[in-house]
């Protein structure tokens, strides 16, 4: 039950920060390693920028 608790929050708290515009780096970097091994992992705040433009610019940014 503990475990289900702790995934639930981790949820929680990511659906929080998406809300707020604050984008999730570590899926990210998962889905990155996951599904385009070829391309170089940002640093945080290259991912930030990056997300930030792509949010207010109306680029969209999504890659699949």
């Amino acid at each position: 039950m503990k475990r289900s608790l702790g995934a639930a929050w981790s949820r929680a708290v990511q659906a929080a920060r998406l809300c707020c515009g604050i984008p999730d780096y570590d899926a990210y970097v998962r889905h990155l390693r996951a599904h385009h091994p070829e391309r170089p992992v940002p640093s945080y705040p290259a991912f930030f920028r990056q997300r930030q433009e792509a949010r207010y610019k109306g680029t969209g940014g999504r890659c699949c």
